[in-house]
């Protein structure tokens, strides 16, 4: 990327002479390598900086054509990385944009240095009309229920320790976005003396706090008392030696361990121990399993109120002794539900998942010796990749599935976003780069812009980036694509397209039964179609290889090894595929 968009002449003496100089030389102490941006006056002062002070290099712009894109992509590359991107939005009209998908990487839980700006706050210098209608007496208050901290720096010192604390509290846990509102009109001020940047090193974010040495007696009891315990891995790090002592404690244990399909890979989906797919929401299996355990352990599981409700509905009469693990009440603040319900726990453990199980195992080597709680044996037997009967002629939506499964090979891919209804059943996941999750916060549009942050940050690390889309997700996102084609990133996009809006349909339907009316009217105000969108064609105006409608399981296929060849050789790549209406695996509906 370093050939694109590189200033033609040397524009700096190396000096920080502007006040936004000062945020850009921040950003580049902070080791930040990329900053996605959709252009505005509000700004241009920072944008100045980063071209001609810093040379867009470190960090390097990403233009982006909506502000939607500007934070779907930094979301995707903390996904992948668990490491901030920088985000720029254009006074109040820009962050208007930007805030869904800033919400959905709050529900997300990830780290994002979004940079906002505002005025001239000062009345004297603003232009008429437009300054004043883009400048906001308190630019923070429409995002600060959702972000976890927020600053409009008043001097350029003040700039200094503000994107220093932002990037110190973006990524302790539990992470999620900040935002830092430059004043236009402080970006823009000469500099009366030198600023300095102090040394980082002294700047550093804490790592996730551990338990105490009584919890983790108290727990390693537990399990070594436990006949048949319950293990839910819920949200963890990308880390590799963070990922082997999960196993190793699994093992340990003799757990049965559950998964959850909206977080990211957390678990090899085909170890013995993993007792179902990974779940959007309980099988019947996962339900009997919950049930008939004496021990529950929750490390950092999301809406586990809400997981208990599947199998017991007044969750306190579960007969299990539960241990919950996590540090996420530190962001609850009662605006949002996505603190989820209460849940009666014994065991409450105020400290990082990972961290905690990182205490646990020396722990429970000492307590256990030389006794085994596992006896090797596998606790679910797992489905063969079979295609549907009508492959042939038709593709179901599991058969995507089946077909990357059957294509992958020892290729290393990640699959960077799938459809509701994802079966899970087939794909396996063996790293914590197989799969990066769900967008967080179930916004429309996010997925596209998602994918390409993901395949930036992957870019070059052996690794091919792959992702499974719905069709209205895709349309709301998809001139994220053309960020992808000019900066040359890889990825390949799969549309799993049923041609409607299938989620409400369903909802329409279950309306529809409760209030006796008729069922076949559910696709009113639901199908995109007649005419059929020409999904390959909006993406080939993007800059973006594509085909299809692909309509049959062999065709789709012969288009995927295309698309993977593609990805290989560097290049962004579409294949919209015509899938049956339905789910693999169907949400839950509400009144049924």
């Amino acid at each position: 990327m370093n050939e694109i968009e590189r200033p033609h002449l040397p524009s700096s003496n190396g000096k920080i002479e502007w006040a936004s100089d000062i945020a850009a030389a921040v950003l580049r102490a902070l080791n930040i390598e990329y900053v996605a941006l959709n252009p505005g006056a509000s700004y241009r002062g920072l944008h100045d900086s980063l071209v001609n002070y810093l040379g867009n290099v470190t960090p390097k712009m990403l233009l982006c054509l909506n502000e939607d894109h500007v934070i779907s992509i930094a979301h995707g590359y903390a996904k992948a990385t668990d490491k901030p991107m920088a985000a720029v939005l254009h006074s109040n009209v820009g962050l208007l944009h930007g805030l869904m998908g800033i919400y959905n990487a709050w529900c997300d839980r990830v780290p994002m240095m979004v940079l906002g700006a505002t005025g001239p706050v000062q009345l004297e210098i603003r232009r008429p009309w437009i300054d004043w209608i883009h400048t906001a007496k308190d630019q923070g208050a429409l995002l600060r229920n959702y972000t976890k901290w927020d600053d409009e720096p008043r001097s350029p010192q003040g700039i200094v320790d503000g994107m220093l604390r932002a990037a110190k509290v973006t990524v302790e846990a539990p992470s999620a976005p900040v935002y830092v509102c430059l004043d236009a009109g402080l970006q823009e001020t000469k500099l009366e003396k030198d600023i300095e940047i102090p040394d980082l090193a002294r700047f550093r974010p804490a790592p996730p706090p551990s338990a105490s040495e009584e919890v983790v007696e108290q727990v390693v009891d537990l399990i070594a008392s436990a006949k048949n315990p319950v293990f839910l891995f819920g949200r963890g790090s990308r880390d590799q030696g963070d990922w082997d002592r999960r196993i190793r404690f699994a093992e340990l244990c003799g757990a049965s361990v559950l998964t959850s399909i909206r977080e990211r890979s957390i678990f090899p989906t085909d170890h013995p121990l993993m007792a179902s797919p990974p779940l959007g929401f309980l099988t019947p299996k996962a339900k009997d399993l919950v049930k008939s355990a004496d021990l529950i352990l929750s490390l950092d599981w999301v809406d586990l109120n809400g997981t208990f409700q599947q199998v017991q509905r007044k969750t306190e009469d579960l007969s299990a002794k539960i241990v919950h693990v996590s540090l996420d009440s530190r962001l609850h603040n009662g605006w949002s539900m996505d603190h989820f319900g209460l849940t009666p726990v014994d065991v409450p453990v105020t400290a990082g998942a990972d961290a905690f199980v990182a205490q646990l195992i020396p722990a429970l080597e000492k307590k256990l010796g030389s006794r085994k709680l596992w006896d090797g044996k596998s606790r679910y037997e797992r489905k063969a990749a079979e295609y549907s009967a009508d492959a042939a002629t038709k593709i179901a939506p599991r058969d995507v599935e089946v077909a990357l499964q059957k294509l992958r090979g020892s290729r290393k891919l990640s699959l960077a976003h799938a459809t509701i209804g994802w079966a899970a059943d087939v794909y396996q996941f063996h790293d914590p780069l197989d799969y990066l999750g769900h967008d967080g916060g179930a916004g429309l549009g996010a997925g596209p812009g998602i994918v390409v942050g993901a395949a930036l940050a992957l870019k070059d690390k052996g690794r091919l980036v792959v992702s499974v889309l719905g069709d209205g997700d895709f349309m709301q996102g998809v001139t994220a694509l053309w960020t992808a084609a000019h900066y040359k990133i890889p990825a390949l996009f799969i549309i799993s397209n049923n041609r409607s809006n299938f989620n409400d349909e369903i909802h329409q339907e279950t309306v529809a039964k409760v209030r006796n009316r008729p069922v076949e009217n559910r696709w009113i105000g639901q199908r995109m179609d007649d005419p059929a969108i020409d999904h390959a064609g909006m993406a080939r105006a993007q800059g973006i290889e594509a085909e299809g409608p692909i309509e049959n399981v062999p065709d789709l296929e012969r288009a995927i090894e295309r698309g993977l060849k593609a990805v290989e050789a560097g290049r962004p790549y579409l294949i919209d595929a015509h899938v049956t209406p339905g789910y693999a695996s169907p949400p839950l509906k509400r009144g049924e």
